[in-house]
């Protein structure tokens, strides 16, 4: 079987149609029980394994259940806590600092608006994206580079040179309630399946609306998995 190259609004469809009824409910991996945890543990995930974070903040959250417990503390107590995660020494200023403005300019209370989220330290339009959608539910996608990667291999972003312009065109192609979850889907594929060195296309279950594979096997009579 040879593949022939999709249209792009097929393939957005493909991906919705094979992730909305095999992995409807994805949600992120992160561990937290409220707005402010997860806050937090973005905060923290950044450059660093979801894994890691989780052996790391039930401790932490112990410790700081609240902003008004984390700001009174200071970095180099936090440091204590986040000191096996990617970068604790800028890691634990930027939380003790979050949660002083967090305090101060929002009453302790997780902003819903990205023009609002990207003012506390350490929060990145990335990560503001994921406490908008998750929080909020808004239609908000983070791309990080699991998202970045994966939406170029398939095919669902073309010529983005920026995590910005990836982000503008998935949410310009993706049906507005699906944006959410579709992040979601875009990391999980990217965490476990089309991994950045060696993507397990053998195994894939999506290639037959992939580009990567589309062009890496135009020429071989390869039959691509199907859900």
């Amino acid at each position: 079987m040879y593949l022939c190259p999709m249209l792009i609004k097929d393939r957005y469809k493909a991906f919705v149609e094979y992730f909305s009824t095999h992995n409807p409910e994805a949600e992120t991996e992160l561990h937290y029980g409220n707005p402010f945890e997860l806050l937090v543990a973005v905060i923290l995930s950044a450059q660093c394994t979801d894994k890691r974070i989780n052996q790391v903040t039930p401790a932490l959250f112990e410790r700081f259940p609240d902003p008004e417990s984390l700001a009174a503390s200071t970095p180099e107590e936090v440091f204590t806590y986040i000191r096996s995660v990617s970068y604790p020494n800028n890691k634990s200023k930027h939380l003790v600092g979050m949660a002083n403005k967090l305090l101060h300019e929002f009453g302790g209370v997780v902003p819903e608006k990205i023009e609002d989220l990207v003012k506390l330290p350490g929060v990145g339009r990335k990560t503001a994206n994921v406490i908008s959608s998750v929080v909020y539910e808004n239609p908000a996608m983070a791309v990080d580079t699991h998202v970045f990667r994966v939406a170029d291999r398939l095919g669902l972003t073309t010529r983005a040179k920026t995590p910005l312009a990836a982000e503008k065109q998935l949410v310009k192609h993706l049906p507005k309630e699906t944006i959410a979850r579709a992040h979601h889907w875009l990391i999980l594929h990217g965490r476990y399946v089309c991994l950045a060195r060696k993507p397990k296309c053998e195994s894939c279950p999506i290639t037959y609306f992939c580009r990567y594979f589309e062009k890496t096997y135009r020429a071989k009579p390869i039959v691509p998995a199907r859900p």
